[in-house]
């Protein structure tokens, strides 16, 4: 279920949505039980308004985990490809500042921060591509090494012949069918 649109969910619209997929994709978190997800989230108003900006962009976010170490449920976007209110964006404030001509729209670090939300991690997406497939037909900025991004680049993350592969481009170009999807600690 996707519900993109510029007028934001109410919070009784969103955890129906939010539930309805945690029930659909059971795969992605067992053990994990909706009651307290969702107690976690209503005390959490912040965090509700970073989910439902990413279900606005189409992100399609769900529960894939839980990290005991910060006691948080970790959401991430699970929209089969990148999400389409996230693209066409160079990856940091710097590469967007850098571009003379033809600048896109904004930048991944500054919606992801604006939302609320962290770029996925090398490591974090290899994690969600063993919970289904995902960016067969488009790719997805991932937080960058400091040592690549000094040097100007930035790396992002694709599926293709069934396999994942991160791969690097200069840090202000964009694509249309490049975004980022992020996560959320709650």
């Amino acid at each position: 279920m996707n519900l993109k649109s510029d007028i934001p969910l109410s919070e009784q619209e969103l955890l129906s949505v939010l539930k309805l997929r945690f029930e659909k994709h059971l795969q992605r978190h067992p053990s994990i039980d909706w009651a307290s997800v969702q107690s976690r989230l209503l005390s959490s108003p912040g965090k509700l308004q970073s989910l439902s900006e990413m279900e606005r962009t189409g992100g399609e976010p769900d529960v894939i985990g839980y990290d005991q170490e910060k006691d948080a449920y970790l959401f991430c976007d699970c929209a089969a490809e990148t999400p389409n209110g996230r693209r066409s964006l160079c990856y940091d404030r710097e590469a967007l500042d850098s571009r003379r001509e033809n600048k896109p729209d904004g930048s991944a670090e500054d919606m992801a921060g604006s939302m609320g939300i962290e770029l996925l991690t090398e490591e974090q997406y290899y994690d969600l591509q063993k919970l289904g497939i995902f960016d067969t037909k488009t790719s997805s900025w991932l937080k960058t090494p400091p040592e690549v991004r000094k040097l100007g680049g930035a790396i992002f993350g694709d599926r293709r012949y069934n396999r994942v592969f991160i791969y690097h481009n200069g840090a202000s170009s964009y694509y249309a069918a490049r975004g980022f999807r992020g996560l959320l600690s709650v």
